[in-house]
């Protein structure tokens, strides 16, 4: 991807003014400049990374004033005050962008007309922008320490004196003109004038009736590029959400219907899903439920067979003297067996039935990791597991028995 330059003319040279343009590669090289209408570029727009918009200096007016020691939200509400005395109409019509304060104290502002720069930002968003910068272009001329750059081009002359010093106007283009003001508004401080490339030979030749200290250099598009990055003043970060490229939800109507499909067919197929699974369920409860009334005819009120089923079996059992392997004497009997067959007597304190499980701790003293192993093991022969939930204190359990 590629930044694509574009010095806007001043609105005083009218609707119909061209602007000058460069493509820049990622590497730095001008791949391809030269003029147009603003509305004619769309296809350089469109396949820009960055458009950088440097705007015409006689229609940005740098401010220098003086400002409490604010930053963010604050700064940003206090800036219609701080320049109501300076500016013509109304601050809320105009975009306000505060630069770093500065040493003395002072902090530059670039103002600009809001409603002509959103409608610049927004013609460029609609021709595939993804991003814009706008910057004064005043601020993008090389700046030697102590002197004063500026630049010709059209009707406008755009003069920087300083970091955040610059303005521009509209005059009449002649050379001798153009030399005359630019010497008067530098001042004694050196001037370096980019001028035409095709002029400059003209310009030349009146120089030295100009006064001393100008060197005259030709218009060139490094000049500019160069320049451009060396400020931080960007105009668009004063139109909030409208300098912002509205989301284009066209291009994803076609993904956003393909993933509302795809989970309309597996929401169905859950359903499906679930209501096979429900019935199956149901006829199998219902199968458990007849079968149960076929043996026990005489029951009224059946809510859980299977478990309605496993007592009248403990029941049967118990009546025939048979004891099941999670019942407290067949546990307990167990533990006894194991225990004797350590060699050592085991230091029980307390032992408790519940939940056809038998709890039992053990005195400290008798506690014994080795011993704790053995009985495990003494246990297991007995299809019963042991679990110790804490040092002294087991929890077993028949293997044919649920926890």
């Amino acid at each position: 991807m590629s930044t694509l330059y574009i010095r806007h003319p001043a609105r005083a040279e009218g609707e119909h003014a061209l602007c000058r343009f460069a493509l820049v590669t990622d590497g730095g090289m001008i791949d391809q400049h030269g003029e147009g209408p603003l509305r004619n570029l769309g296809d350089l727009v469109g396949t820009s990374r960055r458009i950088v918009l440097l705007l015409a200096a006689a229609d940005v007016s740098l401010l220098s004033v003086q400002a409490p020691p604010l930053s963010g939200a604050r700064l940003k509400a206090a800036l219609p005050g701080l320049v109501e005395e300076h500016i013509l109409g109304d601050p809320a019509d105009a975009v306000l962008v505060a630069a770093p304060e500065q040493p003395d104290g002072t902090r530059p502002i670039a103002v600009a007309d809001r409603d002509w720069l959103e409608a610049l930002v927004r013609s460029l968003l609609v021709q595939g922008a993804r991003a814009v910068t706008a910057v004064p272009a005043q601020l993008c001329l090389p700046l030697q320490p102590g002197s004063v750059a500026a630049a010709i081009s059209g009707v406008e002359l755009t003069l920087r004196q300083s970091l955040f010093q610059g303005f521009g106007l509209a005059l009449e283009a002649t050379p001798a003109v153009v030399l005359q003001t630019a010497r008067t508004f530098s001042g004694d401080a050196p001037l370096v004038l980019y001028v035409p490339p095709a002029q400059l030979g003209e310009y030349q030749a009146l120089a030295q009736d100009a006064g001393p200290g100008i060197t005259l250099e030709a218009d060139d598009w490094v000049h500019w590029i160069a320049g451009s990055k060396t400020t931080a003043l960007d105009l668009v970060s004063g139109l909030g959400a409208a300098g912002s490229p509205a989301r284009d939800w066209r291009r994803w109507r076609w993904p956003i219907a393909l993933a509302a499909l795809v989970i309309a067919v597996n929401l169905i197929g859950l359903n499906v899903d679930w209501l096979r699974l429900r019935s199956e369920a149901t006829t199998v409860r219902q199968s458990m439920t007849q079968t149960y009334r076929n043996v026990y005819p005489r029951e009224t009120t059946i809510l859980d067979p299977v478990l309605q089923m496993r007592q009248h079996i403990a029941r049967a059992r118990a009546n025939t003297g048979e004891v099941a392997p999670d019942e407290f004497t067949y546990l307990a009997s167990a533990l006894g067996e194991a225990t004797r067959a350590l060699g050592r007597p085991v230091g029980i304190a307390s032992i408790e039935y519940r939940e056809r499980a038998l709890t039992v701790k053990v005195k400290p003293e008798s506690v014994d990791p080795g011993l704790t192993g053995q009985l495990r093991t003494a246990l297991a022969t007995r299809r019963l597991t042991l679990e110790e939930t804490k040092p002294g204190n087991w929890v077993i359990r028949s293997t044919g028995a649920k926890p």
